[in-house]
């Protein structure tokens, strides 16, 4: 780091080590940071601040925690897989009654996703419906196969969400992949079947750039999954 570009942390009612982490993730974004890529170390950060070591530590923690940043034992700091986003956001784990969260969740799915797979259809690339195949055929090796399918099921459906080229719809991307497991640990091996003929009709519709047919495949998958629910 070129001694030009140290900043010092403006005084404000934020403890120093808040303010030394908005100022690291405002380094982040201003160098176009992005997964994977290393932090400038500790000594470099704590000169650019201005602050001690310690600070930075602290500073780094709360990124960690946040799921900024991701610390690797002897390589260093580096800009977490997806920057800021953690598995559950709103906390669906600790409410009590996970029937009903689920089927409150399908209430919200069937409103987003088929417009979500819509735009999927509209915009995706080649390079985006290579990925889609995959997964969706990973799904189904995990089910073929006996084993458990959620995590690939998951990344199935973002997938989907990633195909719209928008910057807001991956963002909601925790929602779609908690409730994914939710259902899948409510519903049990009730719905394999209608797994894999639901994701194929999504994905045939998303390769023929058919927005009105990917929507009505993914409202179609999505009923059925609420129905399975509440027959449980």
């Amino acid at each position: 780091m070129e001694s030009s570009e140290f900043k010092t942390i403006k005084n404000t009612d934020q403890p120093l080590p808040s303010r030394a982490a908005d100022q690291i993730s405002q380094l982040i974004i201003d160098r176009q940071l992005s997964a994977g890529d290393k932090l400038p170390n500790e000594f470099e950060l704590a000169a650019y601040l201005h602050v001690g070591r310690g600070t930075v530590r602290e500073a780094v923690k709360l990124l960690v925690a946040r799921n900024v940043l991701e610390i690797r034992r002897g390589k260093g700091t580096f800009i977490a897989k997806h920057p800021g986003q953690i598995d559950d956001p709103l906390g669906f784990a600790y409410l009590k009654d996970q029937k009903k969260l689920g089927l409150d969740l399908l209430e919200v799915r069937i409103r987003l996703e088929p417009w979500v797979a819509g735009i999927a259809a509209a915009k995706a690339d080649e390079k985006d419906l290579v990925i889609l195949r995959e997964n969706c055929s990973r799904v189904e090796e995990d089910i073929y196969g006996g084993v458990d399918h959620l995590e690939n099921d998951r990344k199935y459906h973002i997938s989907i969400a990633k195909c719209t080229h928008n910057l807001v719809v991956p963002k909601l991307i925790p929602i779609i992949s908690y409730s994914v497991g939710l259902f899948g640990s409510l519903n049990g091996t009730s719905l394999l079947t209608e797994t894999i003929i639901g994701h194929r009709a999504i994905l045939t519709a998303i390769e023929a750039h058919d927005p009105d047919a990917a929507s009505a495949a993914m409202k179609d998958h999505l009923e059925k999954n609420r129905s399975a629910l509440l027959e449980i």
